[in-house]
């Protein structure tokens, strides 16, 4: 189980923390959450869509086509997609609520990411938090006020009746031969009742900042094929192991790692 602890001079000064070398703390995530804010380049290159969590709907990165598999990670742990989420990149650190109703800066103690010589420093000299550590809290900080300003958008769209059921059927393995992959719980901007909502109801999504939301998830969905071709991509890997050493075939990828989609 991984260790969750509260960052602080009682336990962590003098010590240090490491970046992580790889993505693999995301191998089992088939979405991601975003955030408004980052969707401008999300949407350019990765499926984006809605879960429904008890709380209401969730904006999130469609990362899979079945439950516990992320496609955007290589069999080595790198990220092969343009566009990392900003959910993964404050890793190995989380914001937990404290008693006084306050934010508490935390790191997930996971594969020896605590060193007593090796990373970056949690605290300076003088004591106080180093930059490092100030910089992922300012980052986490921002996140969770993202966070909130995106439920609200997306609580906005339910309020009109703007969110539907996401029927996916994708077609995998090519061919005649291929096989329909059926993707549940995902949801998505019905775009036909966007276009029968009368003025005011369309003046009130333009007010509230939840237009560049609809649209971009609108043209997000193009990418579904990109995610049907890397299973198979990661289906021939897993069978036939590649000459560069990292079990994905790369003729998807560019010289920077990052998938090509022309």
């Amino acid at each position: 189980m991984t260790q969750i602890s509260a960052v602080s001079r009682e336990q962590h000064a003098g010590k240090r923390w490491q970046r992580p070398a790889s993505y693999s703390f995301t191998a089992n995530d088939a979405v991601a959450p975003l955030v408004a804010q980052e969707l401008p380049r999300a949407c350019m290159s990765m499926p984006v869509g809605f879960v429904q969590t008890p709380n209401g709907y969730q904006l999130v990165a469609v990362q899979g086509l079945q439950s516990g598999r992320n496609l955007w990670l290589a069999p080595d742990g790198r990220w092969i997609g343009p566009y990392v989420p900003a959910a993964y990149r404050g890793h190995p650190f989380v914001l937990a609520k404290a008693n006084d109703d306050q934010h508490a800066l935390c790191i997930r103690n996971v594969g020896g990411v605590i060193s007593e010589s090796e990373g970056e420093p949690f605290f300076g000299e003088d004591g106080k938090p180093s930059k490092p550590i100030q910089d992922v809290l300012r980052f986490l900080e921002l996140l969770a006020t993202n966070t909130r300003q995106t439920a609200a958008l997306c609580a906005l769209l339910d309020t009109h009746g703007l969110i539907q059921p996401w029927n996916i059927q994708v077609k995998t393995g090519g061919g005649d031969s291929g096989n329909e992959r059926k993707v549940q719980g995902l949801f998505r901007v019905d775009e036909t009742a966007l276009n029968a909502l009368p003025p005011e109801a369309f003046e009130a999504l333009r007010k509230g900042g939840a237009l560049a939301l609809v649209y971009c998830q609108l043209l997000s969905m193009q990418h579904l094929k990109t995610l049907a071709t890397l299973t198979d991509q990661h289906a021939k890997a897993a069978s036939t192991p590649q000459p560069d050493g990292n079990g994905l075939n790369t003729d998807l990828l560019g010289a920077d790692g990052n998938i090509r989609f022309d």
